[in-house]
């Protein structure tokens, strides 16, 4: 076992007291119910992090707390979950086995006592960036409800799958992406549409469309539209593959993403490279590049933003947010969505 035994009191409800020769039909059903919580979660930290040092300092305790914590939890579950290598800790094969469950628990615990303390812990969602429209309505609901804690977080990964993963680890409680697949959410997620973010076209004052007041679809077609950057398998790669299809535009996704700045700096020298923006997006540029945000209507164009949170025992604060989204002003009556985007996924 991981640790030494010598230190782990042999009494009370934890020991073994069957008679020699018997069979035991589950020695986890014996122990079970001394499973401590907190040895638990020094587990689970202890796997992620690989170096018991690093798990005490974040759990406030010492390092012969959490080795004693784990080898008591071995002893209860009578299997070896980590082995000592030079580096710290790895997982065995029976601890990568209880890794994913062992989180499981540690997740209950916590949102059942936020369920009886509400503002025990932060409501943490998490945005695509932090211009973004999620986060701009975040704000806002906040400068209405100064009152919530709130910790907005962005994950910085392209396939909603790993985002997913995250809220069923109890790593955040909500996620502004979208599973295009209905079918493929795990069962205990879920995903409900939030809103939606009416698309402008940005451009420099020396583009031929910088003059306009607003634009329809039509206009767009034989102009460069640049959106560095498209990752394979995300979202907005499947909205920007059937936008383009839809109105036959020119969407260009060449090169890397350097960041807001790089794009902003090359549409200001432009005078034939635009880019689309969300309406609620938060850009900000020196006065001088001029920069252009126009409206696209007729139809509107329209990027669809989902909420994905646990289907039980979801943070108590998340209610007030969803109901946020409903004072949100509606799309047009002529609007184009991408397929995926369906009355099922829109429901609440």
């Amino acid at each position: 076992m991981f640790g030494s035994l010598n230190h782990i009191s042999r009494t009370g409800a934890g020991s073994n007291n069957s008679v020699t020769g018997e069979p035991q039909r589950s020695v986890v059903r014996t122990y079970a119910g001394s499973m401590d919580t907190e040895a638990v979660r020094s587990f689970v930290r202890a796997a992620e992090l690989g170096q018991l040092q690093h798990t005490a300092d974040e759990l406030g305790v010492t390092q012969q707390a959490v080795s004693k914590r784990i080898a008591t939890l071995e002893r209860v579950l009578d299997v070896r979950l980590f082995t000592r290598t030079a580096r710290g800790v790895e997982l065995t094969l029976d601890g990568q086995a209880f890794l994913p469950h062992a989180r499981s628990i540690v997740t209950g615990v916590d949102r059942a006592i936020t369920a009886i303390r509400p503002g025990s812990r932060a409501l943490r969602i998490d945005v695509l960036g932090l211009r973004s429209a999620q986060a701009v309505v975040l704000h806002d609901y906040w400068r209405s409800h100064p009152e919530t804690d709130l910790d907005v977080v962005t994950l910085r990964v392209n396939d909603p799958r790993v985002a997913v993963a995250a809220v069923q680890a109890g790593d955040i409680d909500a996620s502004f992406r979208t599973v295009t697949d209905p079918a493929a959410l795990p069962r205990d997620v879920q995903m409900i549409h939030a809103f939606d973010s009416p698309l402008e076209l940005l451009a420099g004052p020396r583009h031929p469309l910088a003059s306009a007041r607003t634009l329809t679809p039509p206009q767009l077609r034989q102009h460069r539209i640049w959106v560095p950057g498209i990752a394979p398998r995300s979202e907005w790669a499947q909205f920007y593959d059937q936008l383009a299809t839809d109105f036959d535009l020119r969407i260009d996704a060449a090169g890397p993403n350097f960041g807001n700045e790089v794009l902003l700096d090359t549409l200001a020298d432009s005078v034939d490279v635009a880019t689309l923006v969300g309406a609620r997006d938060r850009y900000i540029w020196p006065t001088n590049y001029d920069l252009r945000r126009i409206p696209i209507v007729n139809p509107t164009l329209a990027y669809p933003l989902s909420l994905i949170f646990p289907r039980t025992n979801p943070h108590p604060g998340l209610r007030a947010v969803i109901n946020h989204f409903g004072s949100l002003t509606p799309l047009p009556e002529r609007a184009w969505l991408p397929s995926w985007a369906t009355a099922k996924d829109r429901a609440r």
